[in-house]
């Protein structure tokens, strides 16, 4: 496998909450896409629904908006078998089932994280 393991960061600031979204560390691992951020959190996106999440044409109607292939729809043991660099702000990914279309912003790994800690911080602040 030619996966990419690591890839050096550049400073990428949410304007709003001065966070670095850039990961410190990408790796392919067994269970899904690892990333390592800089605020030293860690994040797992398991394979499926890294590929359910994808927000290319093909998977996103371009004008309506409606996703058109979703986490359900994605071969359960479907892989991520490399990934390349997109600009400063995103990851491209190759995936077992041929699909390569989709740009993942660093912003959407980050948001995805399903941890207890990532899923408190989504919640509305009352």
């Amino acid at each position: 496998m030619l996966a990419h393991i690591y890839i050096e960061s550049y400073k990428v600031i949410t304007p709003m909450t001065n966070i670095d979204i850039t990961p410190q560390s990408i790796k392919i691992q067994e269970d899904g896409l690892g990333l390592k951020w800089h605020d030293g959190h860690q994040t797992v996106l398991p394979f499926r629904f890294l590929r359910g999440n994808c927000g290319c044409a093909v998977c996103v109607d371009e004008m309506t908006h409606t996703r058109k292939v979703g986490v359900e729809d994605v071969d359960p043991d479907v892989r991520a078998e490399d990934f390349i660099e997109v600009g400063n702000y995103a990851v491209e990914i190759l995936w077992s089932d041929l699909h390569y279309e989709g740009i993942y912003p660093f912003k959407l790994l980050r948001q995805l994280c399903t941890c207890p800690e990532c899923a408190v911080n989504r919640q509305p602040k009352s």
